[in-house]
């Protein structure tokens, strides 16, 4: 029992220390509310027009962004259908062979009927030992959630999540509009933060929460700005943050770009095929997440598309 109960509290810690970066940001966000719209706003800004024009625009953004905030973070990352598991039989079967190159036998008959292309760099099928399957394309184990992620990108702890496909998109948004976020209230808050050193504003607290909202926000411009620039890069290149630390292999050896199908295709299958829904944190990625079309000119003909599965949960493709 006592192993048991230490690996309890052990996970409990862990769960509370996953858990403080979003409670930071959550925090952040909750005094630049106060600042902008008490202390800047209401108290600082004298012309009735201006202000409920910043009003206005700012709740926008801001329900924008935390909307998609919250959907990156409680979105449930998907993992591979049933098809790529180990039945009871295959465990039992894998288990008896002890060479590499048997068990790489058994798994090349598993893998057959599934719409698997990319392989290891040398190679083999790709299975995950702790998961028990044969591993999707662009799927991976997660160390922290411990599971095998479709179309995983990255574990990022200020959602306290993994991105993948079921939230990528998501988390596009979220960048982009706590970026435009940030830039909003630096620039609204730049004449203002002038007056602060010139002695233009009243002395009272306004002053110190306007002259630190000003330096908070221009500071978290230029750190989301460059994440969301590459990020925006990955997806015109439809490539994930691992994919581009080490490329996908294929049958024929690795390839940077052998999921890459020009950038319109590219920017589709994250996005969706319907605009109306590019600019909204719905989910509209195209596909299940567990097969991908890909550039390749020398697939194999016979290899199914895509498993029996349900329907994935987007727009039909069109």
């Amino acid at each position: 029992m006592a192993p048991s109960g230490s690996r309890s509290i052990k996970r409990s810690c862990q769960t509370v220390l996953y858990w403080i970066p979003v409670l930071f940001i959550n925090l952040i966000v909750a005094w630049s509310y106060y600042a902008y719209v008490v202390q800047l706003c209401i108290e600082s800004i004298n012309n009735v027009g201006e202000k409920i024009v910043y009003l206005l625009a700012y709740h926008v953004i801001f329900i924008l962004f935390t909307w998609a905030y919250w959907q990156t973070i409680f979105t449930k990352p998907m993992n591979p259908l049933k098809e790529f598991h180990l039945s009871h039989s295959d465990k039992e079967m894998l288990e008896r062979e002890d060479r590499g190159e048997s068990q790489q036998e058994v798994l090349r008959r598993m893998a057959k009927d599934l719409p698997i292309y990319t392989r290891t760099m040398s190679g083999a099928i790709r299975f995950c030992d702790r998961c028990q399957l044969v591993k999707p394309d662009r799927c991976h184990h997660c160390s922290v959630c411990d599971k095998c992620i479709l179309k995983m990108d990255h574990h990022c702890p200020w959602v306290n999540n993994c991105v993948g496909f079921s939230n990528y998109k998501f988390f596009m948004l979220f960048l982009a509009y706590s970026l435009l976020y940030c830039l909003f209230i630096t620039a609204t808050d730049l004449q203002y933060f002038i007056k602060f050193w010139t002695n233009g504003l009243p002395d009272t607290q306004a002053k110190f929460h306007i002259m630190f909202l000003f330096f908070a926000a221009s500071m978290f411009s230029v750190s989301l700005a460059s994440l969301f620039v590459y990020h925006c890069w990955l997806v015109f290149k439809n490539r994930s943050t691992l994919e581009a630390v080490r490329a996908p292999a294929f049958r024929h050896g690795a390839d940077k770009n052998g999921f890459s199908l020009g950038l319109s295709k590219n920017f589709r299958q994250v996005f969706g095929d319907e605009m109306r829904y590019w600019l909204l944190p719905v989910f509209s990625s195209l596909g299940d997440g567990c097969s991908f079309p890909t550039c390749l000119v020398n697939q194999d003909p016979e290899q199914p598309t895509s498993p029996g599965h349900q329907p994935p949960p987007n727009k039909p493709h069109k």
